[in-house]
């Protein structure tokens, strides 16, 4: 048989093949039929030539074929009894791309930020092949390759892709498929920045984590320490405070594995608190008066020192100083000295910050002293060295003053010289000095201030005696003058016998030592001849050394 028909058939249009032969013979058992279509969408039917015009047998298939009898083969075929002949026909079917699908590589596993992700358009049949291809994310079209790789992937990649597949006939698109990104971040709500008592909401967002497929666990963390965890993906400040501010992070969880957002540091804005205020006086050596002022605030306050409302001192604007002022300011906090201070700088000293949230101040009272005393060259000077006192006064001299001074509270003497000077000072001259400063105005007494001599060793004192009663008993006292304190060691020719510091035990047992402050007293028991001799009592000190000895009797 031979077949007709046209070489390709187009989907949804109806196409008519024909299987025909040259021949009919009437009363045999010849048949002609169609093999391999489907009847439900195609139908039969023949006809029979014999006359004058011709002699032949047609059958004629007409139906409506798809995309999925392509490439289908059909057969016609003639048969006589056991005689069959056929002839094959391979259908070719044109129609728009069809059973397209979009591959997502990697197909398990979470996709985090930073990988890397091939999305491949893979359709299922096409006839003419396909010619071109279109991605779309969300229904915004993205791009034109076949296969989409998505390199370092990032947050804003989560969302449902598909791609279309297009030839002359049509297009053909396939269905969504979804790309979860599974990475975490913190969303602050209103802000990163709130103001104190602003109900205030830290949100541990994953893309997609609404239509999430399971369960997400969520762990929080501030400063790095452990917080809470469970389902629960935000974190809630009902009404903020200072104490709420930190760096917060959180780790977001699934079956797959977890990943742990950047931190966000939460920052939350107050007036300043009551400021703390320190008034400090120090009269040995310049008379210097400290204010300080130090405040919590965030942002930081603007601080400000007056004296009896008069601005002295400000963090912020420059202010004129005067000749006696130095200032020094760091982060909330601002210090004010003043130098040569007297009567004049006493009053009430306020400190105010402000910043654009508020403001807030505080107070003290500073009584300063009109009279300062001062030592020269030093506190705490050797023996024999010159020493001067000055007692700084008022600083009024429109006035002669006279000056008394007073050492351990005893009058020594009252001039009009501010100075008490001791050429050679010696030990005796220690104590506790204090000036007074006598005017028209009144008078004015200084804070004691002790002046140290150091010294050597006076001779040392050694005394003996040998108590009888309840056995024979003998002590040996000794004791000396000394500052700094003297260490004391008491020898009997070359063997020591006891001393204050750093010696060995007593060698007899019949020995006993204590001390105390500069003195050292040995007991011997059961006194013996052997017992008898020349002691000698040593004592030193960094500034030089002294002895005695006496003669012990038995």
């Amino acid at each position: 048989p031979s077949v007709t028909g046209g070489q390709e058939q187009t989907e949804g249009q109806r196409s008519t093949l024909e299987c025909s032969t040259p021949y009919v013979c009437p009363g045999s058992d010849l048949v002609l039929r169609w093999q391999g279509f489907d009847p439900r969408v195609s139908e039969v039917s023949g006809h029979v030539q014999l006359d004058t015009g011709g002699v032949g047998q047609r059958l004629t298939l007409s139906g409506s074929f798809s995309w999925k009898d392509h490439s289908k083969k059909l057969l016609c075929e003639v048969s006589d009894g056991s005689k069959r002949a056929s002839t094959e026909l391979v259908l070719r079917v044109r129609h728009s791309p069809k059973d397209t699908q979009v591959w997502l590589s990697p197909s398990s596993g979470n996709i985090g930020a930073g990988d890397t992700v091939t999305l491949s358009c893979e359709v299922g049949s096409s006839h003419p092949p396909v010619s071109g291809y279109r991605w779309y994310r969300d229904g915004v079209a993205m791009a034109t390759e076949r296969v989409l790789v998505l390199r370092g992937v990032r947050r804003e990649d989560h969302g449902r892709y598909r791609c279309e597949a297009q030839n002359a006939l049509g297009t053909g698109a396939s269905p969504p498929v979804t790309l979860r990104v599974f990475s975490a971040e913190i969303l602050a709500s209103p802000g990163a920045e709130v103001r104190e008592g602003t109900a205030t909401t830290l949100s541990c967002d994953v893309p997609g984590r609404e239509g999430h497929p399971e369960a997400l666990s969520y762990t929080w963390f501030k400063n790095s320490a452990w917080l809470k965890e469970g389902p629960a993906h935000t974190l809630l400040f009902p009404a903020v405070t200072a104490a709420d501010a930190g760096s917060y992070s959180c780790q977001v969880t699934n079956s797959q594995g977890s990943d742990t957002a950047q931190a966000v540091t939460l920052s939350v804005t107050y007036p300043p608190r009551i400021p703390t205020l320190t008034l400090f006086q120090e009269t040995q050596g310049g008379r210097l008066v400290v204010v300080l002022c130090a405040v919590d605030s965030h942002p930081p306050a603007t601080l400000a020192i007056d004296r009896d409302g008069a601005m002295l001192a400000t963090s912020g604007a420059e202010v004129t100083l005067g000749q006696r002022l130095g200032v020094t300011s760091s982060r909330n906090s601002l210090r004010l000295e003043i130098r040569d201070a007297g009567p004049r700088d006493g009053g009430k000293y306020g400190c105010t910050a402000s910043n654009a949230l508020g403001n807030a101040s505080a107070t003290k009272v500073l009584v300063t002293r009109g009279a300062g005393l001062r030592i020269q060259p030093s506190a705490e000077v050797a023996e024999g060295t010159a020493v001067t006192l000055t007692c700084l006064g008022t600083g009024d001299t429109a006035e002669q003053p006279l000056y008394a001074w007073f050492r351990n509270g005893r009058r020594l003497r009252e001039s009009s010289s501010p100075t008490l000077e001791f050429p050679s000072v010696r030990g005796d001259d220690a104590g506790a000095f204090q000036c007074q400063v006598r005017g028209r105005n009144g008078s004015d007494t200084s804070e004691a201030v002790p002046l140290r001599v150091l010294y050597a060793p006076r001779q040392p004192v050694l005394s003996s005696f040998l108590q009888s009663r309840g056995g024979r008993l003998g002590i040996l006292q000794c004791s000396v003058e000394s500052d700094p304190e003297s260490s004391l060691t008491l020898r009997r020719g070359d063997d020591v016998v006891a001393c204050t510091r750093g010696c060995p035990q007593a060698t007899s047992a019949r020995v006993r030592a204590t001390s105390s402050y500069n003195s050292l007293r040995v007991e011997i028991r059961d006194v013996v001849v052997e017992d008898e001799g020349v002691y000698v009592c040593q004592a030193g000190n960094s500034q030089g050394s002294a002895s005695a000895a006496v003669d012990f009797k038995a």
